[in-house]
């Protein structure tokens, strides 16, 4: 539990007044905890509340600034698991709705479904060192028929000021963010979604900051002056085969992930001629599946470093599969901006809590423990949820809240049926 106090405090003088700051504490136990999901009902009723009420206040009405907690969680994730090497990490990630109200929703692809669906889209920035990962960021993604649509983002309480932003505009922004406080790291990575971007590569290169990101098979470079400009897959089939090394970036659940990597040295465009330019490539051992990463470093480096940060990148994949099953990244029920980033701070804090809990059991593990795997952030927040955050209320509190749920619900389904009769009789 001292961590988790630890953590917390990092945040606590955000709220201004008690009762909030108490209600945020309950808010972060339950994500924790072992309810079913992690709506404001269930928390409330983890927490022994009465109702959703103060919950939903919690992430409504109270009075506390959501972007200054996010500058507090990335505080804490440095102060415990900063690193000079670490990596940032650029993704996004999708949560399936069915409604068209919660804040950005709308028919878009998403990788979590794998096509378009109707989802909700944010993008989120990860740090990684030595000790562990977690999110330091993120952002919301509105599509133009969101900002197109004052009175639509109006009903969604999104600000005035908040002009359409691309998914890659966002990244910018956050990677500027962590830049500007003097987040500690030495590198940045991505998929080719953000890596075929010249804006954000140039970024990167005017902050010092190397980077390791992939990019499309048909992504343009020069590896031959003489030939001038070929796509990255016709380089690569000119390469021989003494040209491949075979590298394990870690060992995954069924042994050591090996592929064999190349890389080729690159002439820039003559604005980007600082610092050392590679492609990178990524040859599947088992299909001869091929991934490419345009490289860049202020200083030589070596191609183990390379891979090593290529490998960094599944990190952010780990962290949402993580966020969503341990602390209920995408449980969130709410529907306005203002909510959305207060529940997405809440769980990123309670993730940060987890990652560093792992880190420091990690680090005192006793040397018999080498038989077993290392202590995982899923792993810890069932065990916090065991031995901490369960509370034990009385039979009549469980059945309070059993009435309160089929009282709502009897509510709900009367308005609803109110509601399809009155369009139904209307005048054709």
């Amino acid at each position: 539990m001292g961590e988790f106090e630890a953590g917390f405090a990092y945040v606590a003088g955000r709220f201004s007044r008690v009762e909030p700051r108490r209600q945020a504490r309950a808010f972060l136990l339950g994500l924790l905890s072992d309810v079913d999901t992690r709506s404001c009902w269930q928390l409330a009723e983890q927490a022994g509340d009465r109702t959703p009420h103060r919950m939903q206040r919690l992430l409504g009405e109270a009075v506390w600034d959501a972007d200054a907690m996010r500058d507090d969680v990335r505080r804490y994730v440095v102060d415990q698991l900063g690193d000079a090497s670490a990596v940032l990490i650029i993704d996004d990630t999708g949560d399936l709705k069915r409604g068209l109200a919660s804040v950005g929703v709308q028919r878009q692809y998403t990788g979590t479904a794998g096509r378009i669906e109707n989802a909700q889209v944010a993008v989120f920035l990860a740090y990684a060192s030595r000790h562990g990962y977690t999110f330091i960021d993120r952002e919301v993604y509105l599509p133009r028929c969101w900002t197109d649509d004052p009175q639509r983002c109006a009903a969604a309480g999104v600000p005035e000021q908040v002009r359409f932003a691309t998914k890659i505009t966002l990244a910018r922004r956050m990677l500027t963010r962590a830049a500007d406080t003097g987040v500690p790291a030495a590198w940045a990575t991505a998929d080719e979604f953000y890596g075929g971007d010249r804006g954000l590569r140039r970024d990167l290169q005017a902050r010092g900051m190397g980077y390791v990101l992939a990019v499309a098979r048909n992504h343009r470079i020069t590896a031959c002056p003489a030939l001038g400009p070929q796509r990255a897959d016709q380089v690569v089939a000119a390469l021989s085969g003494r040209a491949w090394n075979r590298y394990s970036v870690a060992d995954g659940a069924k042994g050591p992930r090996e592929y064999d990597r190349a890389w080729v040295a690159i002439t820039p465009p003559d604005d980007e001629q600082i610092g050392h330019h590679w492609l990178l490539v990524r040859r599947s051992l088992t299909d001869g599946e091929l991934a490419f990463y345009r490289c860049w470093s202020p200083r030589p480096v070596g191609l183990p470093t390379l891979v090593r940060v290529a490998g960094t990148r599944w990190c952010i994949e780990t962290c949402f599969q993580t966020g969503k099953n341990a602390t209920g990244l995408d449980e969130h029920q709410v529907r306005r901006w203002d909510s959305w980033y207060r529940h997405t701070t809440l769980v990123m804090l309670a993730h940060a809590i987890l990652t560093v809990i792992a880190a420091r059991e990690r680090a005192r593990a006793h040397p018999t423990d080498q038989q077993l795997i290392p202590l995982t952030v899923n792993e810890i927040r069932h065990l916090f949820a065991k031995l901490i955050s369960s509370t034990a209320h009385t039979i009549i509190h469980w059945l309070a809240w059993s009435r309160w749920r089929r009282l709502h619900q009897a509510r709900a389904k009367t308005s609803h049926y109110r509601r399809r009769d009155q369009v139904e009789h209307q005048p054709t």
